[in-house]
């Protein structure tokens, strides 16, 4: 069984594509360069909108006339197309190619590569000069204040693995962008009153594309109040449940509430056709109808619908962008603890609510702090267990009220397996200058929490997030 996401993918980006051609230069090379830059994006699985070889000489620009042309296709495929990628098999002609996107007007990132020329082929026939080309372009786009994003080298064959790897890492790039300028929020309950930490301006948010839908409390313990225990969708969700995890202490009336509370959830999510969520997670819930809600945000962030806990909507957007870029699950942790007396290392933790794929085994259990205040009956539904090793990136987000603006902070590091006997999810963390992070943290007022992926993918989000979105972004080194 799958949540939300029926095919348990994020879908790939598709390219609007523009080949560029220059007159005085080899038309073979603009022609050829077409053919394999289709061949390319079908051998990745990228669909693209590209012009036909009949609607302009061999189906490429370089002119006016045929940007006219190929900026009207964009336009009548202005729902599809979520990046351009501009291709110089030659030198190319930079008034097409930016006159092409000006009138396209799409407004989604646009990747610019240029082709390699080979020592032995230097003579007119074969000459690209597309390193000069490239610099062209870009310097018209800049004067258009365009932005774009570079190929990891200046110049690369259309066909080389170099390039595929930067089409791969700007379809992630497309994907944050895309998503995060038009991302549907959802917010379950208010903040819990001790943790001002976690306020966020939805304002701000939206000045930035993103809306929150808010659903109180109440109304979802409303909806499972009219679910009989009987009814097909909570008996799916239970099963899934018991095979989601193994635990020693099923409570089969746990079990039973955290699968109506899915149902509910779940169906709001498509109603609202939402990204993800946030939750009040604590006291209420444990008070009013007797579980934590840990299980069932696992199983969503599981699904590619990331759900934070605590009514960290700031969180939340973290998670969704680190989804983006990493194509797997993303957890919210807190920055918890300090690690002996090791300067670069820390732990990080959450109750928990990670997604299962982050952790080594997962158990199911009651929830060990909320459980020493309250009857342990009433806390049943944590997912525990230790964060895998290996690299990791870590993005918080906020929106500062104080300066008007979305900023972020992100760093990589590495979960270690350093012995630790604890509860909870929990993971051992090592980052270089670990003490210079935690400083800047602490003062430029970002959240106890974080959101983290088990890859490295910050190169990914400080592209998407300053070069188009305009965020205040601190990368830590």
């Amino acid at each position: 069984m799958t949540f939300i996401n029926k095919t348990g993918q994020i879908e790939k980006t598709t390219f609007g594509v523009i080949v560029g051609n220059r007159d005085v230069f080899p038309d073979h090379l603009a022609k050829d360069g077409r053919v394999e830059i289709i061949n390319v994006l079908k051998e990745l699985g990228y669909e693209h909108i590209i012009l036909g070889e009949n609607d302009t000489e061999f189906g490429v620009v370089r002119s006016y006339e045929d940007a006219k042309k190929c900026a009207q296709l964009f336009k009548e495929n202005r729902e599809k197309i979520g990046g351009i990628l501009v291709i110089l098999p030659n030198f190319g002609d930079e008034k097409g190619i930016v006159n092409t996107i000006k009138m396209a007007n799409l407004n989604v990132p646009i990747l610019i590569q240029a082709s390699s020329d080979e020592v032995d082929k230097m003579n007119q026939q074969w000459r690209r000069d597309a390193f000069c080309g490239k610099i062209s372009v870009t310097n018209v786009l800049y004067q258009h204040g365009i932005p774009f994003s570079l190929t990891d080298t200046h110049t690369c064959p259309i066909n080389s693995k170099e390039f595929k790897a930067d089409i791969k890492k700007f379809d992630k790039v497309c994907r944050i962008v895309n998503k995060i300028r038009s991302a549907r929020l959802g917010q379950i309950g208010t903040r819990p009153d001790a943790f001002s930490t976690v306020r966020y301006s939805e304002k701000i948010l939206e000045f930035n594309g993103m809306t929150v839908d808010v659903m109180d409390l109440s109304e979802v313990l409303a909806a499972i109040k009219e679910l009989k225990d009987d009814d097909e969708n909570v008996k799916e969700k239970l099963d899934y449940l018991k095979s989601y995890t193994s635990t020693t202490t099923f409570l089969e009336e746990g079990v039973l509430k955290l699968a109506k509370l899915i149902v509910v959830i779940e169906n709001w999510i498509l109603e609202n056709d939402l990204d993800g969520f946030a939750f009040q997670c604590w006291p209420s819930i444990q008070d009013n109808f007797g579980i934590v809600p840990c299980a069932a945000l696992s199983v969503f962030s599981e699904s590619l619908v990331p759900a934070a806990c605590e009514v960290d909507i700031s969180g939340l957007v973290a998670m969704l962008i680190l989804q983006c870029a990493s194509e797997m699950p993303s957890a919210i942790l807190d920055w918890n603890n300090n690690y002996g007396d090791d300067p670069n290392k820390m732990v990080l933790f959450h109750c928990s609510n990670f997604p299962k794929s982050h952790l080594e085994e997962t158990e199911m259990k009651t929830h060990d702090i909320i459980s020493s205040v309250k009857e342990p009956d009433i806390t049943f539904g944590t997912i525990q267990g230790r964060v895998k090793s290996g690299p990791c990136t870590l993005l918080r987000v906020e929106t500062d009220d104080i300066l008007g603006e979305m900023k972020a902070i992100i760093a990589e590091g590495e979960y270690t397996t350093d012995p630790l006997n604890t509860y909870g999810g929990y993971g051992v963390v090592e980052v270089e200058n670990l003490q210079n992070l935690l400083k800047v943290l602490c003062y430029e007022g970002f959240a106890h929490h974080v959101a983290g992926t088990l890859k490295e993918v910050a190169d990914i989000i400080i592209e998407a997030l300053t070069v188009y979105l305009d965020w205040n972004v601190i990368t830590h080194s």
